[in-house]
Parts: structure tokens; sequence; C-alpha cells
């Protein structure tokens, strides 16, 4: 790849590697362009060149970036849907190369260290906040994060083990993570059991100040959620989304 490429606003980057983070749920890792720079909580576009398959959704996706900065690949994690794309996504041989544009996006962290930032995440949804919160934890920011994970099983649960073991390395960030579906799953949990509410941020968040909300996930999971703060009487100005369709 040439320097004049890389600084172009797409570039080309081959798959390095790729693991599974939870059932169903796959990590891709590509090589990163040293002129590359994002903020964690953004997104790319990703281009596949030349794929032995396609279909009506197109060779196009959108993914938040669920890597940090300071790592040395651009990470991808997404759902295994049964299409064309996630098919050869998932069976591409490495050094494959694809198309990327980018950075998009403002789920960024606030600035104003003051207030509290709620990371409100459901399933998939949680590939922007875990950029921001290895970032977090990177740079010793002096936020106070609460992150709400809601799966329907931990099985499901893409990255658990490392957010909840990330409260041993940042003191100013709590894990709360929720399952709805538990009867399906054969794991054990110690943690909470429904859907994310008003009754459940309260339990939390007693001691939070001035919180801005951040919601992502499903669209109707967010649509929920954002309805529910509103009611609650939180500013809109206090409250971004991202819906998380047809990942």
């Amino acid at each position: 790849m040439s320097t004049a490429a890389a600084e172009e606003p797409n570039f080309r980057a081959k798959l390095r590697s790729r693991e599974l983070v939870a059932e169903g749920t796959m990590a891709f890792h590509f090589e990163k362009p040293v002129s590359f720079v994002f903020t964690p909580g953004q997104s790319i576009n990703m281009d596949l060149l030349s794929p032995a398959e396609t279909d009506a959704e197109g060779n196009t996706r959108a993914f938040s970036v669920s890597s940090a900065p300071y790592e040395d690949t651009i990470v991808v994690t997404t759902r295994l849907r049964d299409t064309a794309f996630k098919r050869v996504l998932k069976s591409m041989p490495l050094e494959t190369e694809v198309k990327i544009e980018g950075p998009f996006g403002d789920l960024l962290l606030h600035n104003d260290v003051k207030r509290a930032a709620v990371l409100l995440a459901g399933g998939i949804g949680i590939t922007p906040f875990h950029s921001i919160l290895l970032d977090a934890v990177k740079r010793k920011l002096p936020h106070h994060i609460f992150l709400f994970f809601s799966n329907n099983r931990p099985e499901d649960a893409p990255f658990l083990d490392e957010l909840q073991l990330l409260e041993k390395r940042n003191t100013n960030y709590k894990f709360i993570g929720t399952m709805t579906k538990m009867e399906e799953s054969k794991t054990s949990w110690q943690g909470a059991r429904g859907f994310i509410n008003k009754e459940m941020l309260g339990r939390h968040l007693k001691n939070a100040a001035s919180p801005i909300y951040y919601i992502a996930g499903p669209p109707g999971m967010v649509k929920g959620l954002h309805s529910m703060l509103q009611g609650a009487g939180i500013d809109d100005d206090d409250i971004r989304t991202e819906e998380f369709t047809g990942y």
C-alpha cells in the first residue's frame, strides 16, 4: 500500500485474523495503516472486493470499530447472519483485501469529566462501547462510566468476560450485565435478569453525576430506552443513540 493511498479517505486492508467472541458472533482483525486515525465509538464502511458470491444486500456494510485506537489492527465484530456478505467474510482466506472508508460517526465519549457516562448496550450494540471502554482504561480517563449490557444469554454476549474484568483495571467503571432468556442458557449467571428498565437504572445510578446516556443496539431496544429516558425527564440533549439494523 502506498503512502498516498493510505492518506486518502479510503484504503485497502488485509484480513489478519478472526475469532469467535460469542455464539454466532465473530471479530475480524484487519491491518491498520499508520495514517488511519479514529475516535472510539466511530464506524467504517467496508467493501468486499470481487467476492465469491453476492446477494441483494450488496457488498458493503457499515461496522462500528470495536478495537481501540492504540491497537495495531482495525477490528470489526458482527453477528454471522446467513447473507452472502457474512458468508464471504467468514470464509475468505487470511490476507484477503477489503476496501475501508471512514471513520464516520459521533457516538463519542463526552469531554466533561464531571458528568457520568451511562452506556446502554443490547447485543452487538456493545461494539462502539467496547472501543470506548478500552480507550478509557488505556488513557486512564477520569470519567465515571456505567455499562448496562443486555443479552438473551451469556453465550450470546460478545466480550462478556473482558467487560467484567475491566472493572479491576478501572475503578471509575461499573459493569451491570443482564440476561433476558436464561431459561435457554446452558451456563450459570449471577447477575441481573430481565430487560434494562427505569428501576434497574435507578438502583445503580444513585450517585451518577449529571449523566449523559448512550444507547446502542437493535432499533426496537434503542427506541424503547430512548422513550423511557425521555419519560423520566432526561433532556434529549443528554441522550445519544445508534441503531444497529440488519447486523
